[in-house]
């Protein structure tokens, strides 16, 4: 079996798509005070670390890269607290209103050579969903109901369904209501 942490420093290092541009992962207020912890505990003095807009995620550099990148090295700088999105990649989720369930989905080889890895190595494949789906279930339900459904509308190409779970009754009501603002503030 594929050690997934291990291998994906390796993997990751020499990958040409590189997630660490545009990704903009969402950063819970939890999650962006356990970074502003880490920094200071580190000495990692980052100007202006975060930006606020539909939600909160770690600012880009001009280049679009996250300004956690260490770029010569290709490492994370806050790995250890990085956002819940970094930790489950190459996982991604969707919420769907109609069943109810959270959606898993796996990106494709094609974008992701970790995501080839996981989906040729089934036992390692399901240790990491199940790491994922622990980070992505903590985001769900940390993220502002605005947040999330602004997070829902970026489109996730090149991914295939690999799971689903039934979603949390609360989260499942706001993200309905969400919607039906959404589809009546559009009519109107």
């Amino acid at each position: 079996m594929v050690s997934t942490k291990s291998n994906s420093f390796q993997i990751c290092g020499t990958c040409k798509f590189n997630c660490c541009r545009n990704a903009r992962p969402p950063l819970t207020r939890r999650r962006k005070r356990r970074i502003d912890a880490y920094l200071a505990a580190h000495g990692l003095s980052i100007d202006h670390p975060f930006v606020r807009r539909a939600y909160t995620f770690p600012r880009e550099t001009s280049e679009g890269v996250c300004v956690f990148l260490e770029e010569e090295s290709r490492r994370c700088l806050i790995h250890p607290v990085k956002p819940e999105t970094c930790v489950a990649g190459p996982i991604t989720f969707d919420i769907n209103l109609h069943t109810g369930n959270v959606e898993w989905f796996l990106k494709s080889e094609n974008i992701c050579p970790l995501a080839g890895v996981l989906y040729h190595d089934k036992g390692t494949l399901e240790t990491h969903l199940n790491h994922a789906k622990h980070e992505l279930q903590t985001l769900i339900h940390e993220l502002h109901p605005e947040e999330l459904f602004a997070l829902l509308q970026i489109e996730e190409p090149d991914t295939f369904k690999i799971g689903e779970d039934p979603l949390s009754h609360r989260i499942l009501e706001q993200q309905i209501e969400k919607d039906g603002k959404r589809r009546y503030e559009v009519r109107s």
